[in-house]
């Protein structure tokens, strides 16, 4: 949703400028109920709602109409946020800001037209408005097989860290039961399972940004999230097994503890890198 706000925010004057010169063209939208207002629905494409409230009262006074039905299950309900957010400007035709409309669940933008008796609300699908509007590009067939990948991949990567997790699990269980509990055995599960929720973690934002939602805006920070968050964890799992490393070192074989050293130190160059990146990353954002 983000992204589509981003890409409206940018166009928002051409957009509405688009709505208002083709409502103008209509004419008198109540005009056009005779067939459900389906010659509205053939002009506006991206059109998914329209409904109508009283001036004074700010109810609602018609059912929710749709492309392909009718809902009256709203009639009778007060839309006075809807007007109280929007400001007319000597106009008659006012729009809100993106929002998520509980009526289809989708990202939608609404114009509200003001009558001489009502006030007439036209929601319309944001995504489809954008692509309509040569503001987003779409390739359904590429979209296909990018999503159906990225669905494979995480997946299978989502199976790997359950497997990961539960064989750490049976293998400390194991430990356990023909008494070889020692400090490895304690911590090695602990990586196992740090590792596993690094991965699922990973699988989980990818379903959620290239699959359940795909980012089209060419400005999208999210990669800098994933990256940190995946980074965060992955720090923490070699700074458990740099633990494990100094413990196994203290008991067997003090010479080598130089070994435990370089690597204490390799993690924390690791962590200094991903300060810097950080920073570095949240300095660019301010500026922009």
């Amino acid at each position: 949703m983000q992204e589509l706000i981003e890409i409206f925010n940018k166009n928002k004057s051409d957009i509405e400028n688009f709505i208002k010169e083709s409502m103008s063209n209509i004419g008198d939208i109540k005009s056009k109920s005779t067939d459900n207002y389906a010659h509205l629905f053939k002009v506006f494409p991206s059109l998914e709602l329209i409904y109508f409230a009283d001036k004074s009262t700010y109810n609602q006074t018609s059912s929710n109409i749709y492309k392909d039905k009718v809902s009256t299950k709203v009639m009778g309900r007060n839309r006075r946020y809807l007007i109280d957010k929007v400001e007319f400007d000597n106009d008659i035709i006012a729009f809100t800001k993106p929002y998520v409309s509980s009526a289809t669940g989708q990202t939608c933008l609404t114009a509200i037209v003001k009558l001489e008796d009502s006030f007439c609300f036209l929601d319309f699908n944001l995504t489809s408005l954008l692509k309509r509007l040569g503001f987003l590009e779409i390739n359904h067939g590429f979209n296909f097989l990018n999503k159906s990948f990225y669905m494979v991949v995480s997946t299978l990567m989502i199976v790997l860290a359950l497997f990961t997790i539960f064989y750490s699990l049976y293998d400390f269980i194991n430990s356990f039961i023909h008494h070889q509990i020692s400090i490895e055995h304690i911590f090695k599960p602990i990586v196992a399972l740090t590792l596993g929720l690094a991965i699922f973690d990973l699988a989980k934002t990818l379903l959620e940004q290239e699959v359940l939602f795909k980012s089209y805006s060419s400005t999208d920070k999210s990669e800098y999230k994933v990256l940190t968050k995946f980074m965060i964890t992955i720090i923490i799992a070699l700074l458990i097994e740099s633990l494990l490393v100094v413990f196994k070192i203290a008991i067997n074989d003090y010479s080598q503890m130089i070994n435990a050293l370089y690597l204490i130190i390799g993690v924390g160059v690791i962590i200094v890198s991903l300060s810097v990146f950080i920073y570095i990353t949240k300095k660019i954002d301010i500026k922009k």
